[in-house]
């Protein structure tokens, strides 16, 4: 049973592994512990449905359960980490590229938009899905997943030009 059930399951985790995680990331608005425990969680789940879901989609199946646990998790208000007085490692001056900034820059606006606008956008435009199956993930009509969408863009192209100042 063991091994009917591991068929394909180790091949689908390492292939899939860094792209869930990166969805998961944008998910938790930049949060890599909190992305990888919803990975890992949401890959417990899948083991368990692997039998069912192997054949049919599931990538589909471990984005669905990323999407309801990052809901669920923005709803706590304590996730077990307790605040320092200092910082264990202190970056670098100079060691941040371009890139990295930019995409920091990016996980801290959508940090800021609601937790549905969030995974409409990511869905939508990262994951490139199309509406019906962002709304399926949301568990809304595709009206509403298009407006959740647009909002969250529209919301994300304001935060993006707030930072940005001229120079001179």
């Amino acid at each position: 049973m063991e091994r009917f059930r591991a068929d394909g399951f180790d091949e689908f985790v390492a292939a899939r592994w860094s792209a869930l995680l990166h969805v998961a990331r944008l998910l938790t608005g930049g949060d890599r512990q909190r992305a990888e425990d919803l990975v890992q969680e949401a890959l417990v789940k899948l083991w368990f449905a692997w039998p069912k879901v192997a054949e049919q989609a599931p990538e589909a199946y471990v984005r669905k359960v990323l999407v309801r646990m990052a809901a669920r998790s923005a709803r706590r208000r304590w996730w077990g980490e307790r605040p320092v007085g200092e910082l264990p490692d202190r970056p670098e001056p100079g060691d941040v590229s371009a890139a990295v900034a930019e995409r920091s820059r990016l996980e801290a606006a959508l940090a800021l938009l609601s937790p549905r606008q969030r995974v409409a956008v990511v869905l939508r435009y990262y994951e490139d899905l199309p509406e019906a199956q962002v709304a399926q993930a949301l568990g809304c009509p595709v009206g509403t997943a298009r407006s959740h969408a647009s909002r969250g863009v529209a919301r994300l192209r304001q935060l993006l030009s707030d930072t940005v100042r001229p120079v001179g």
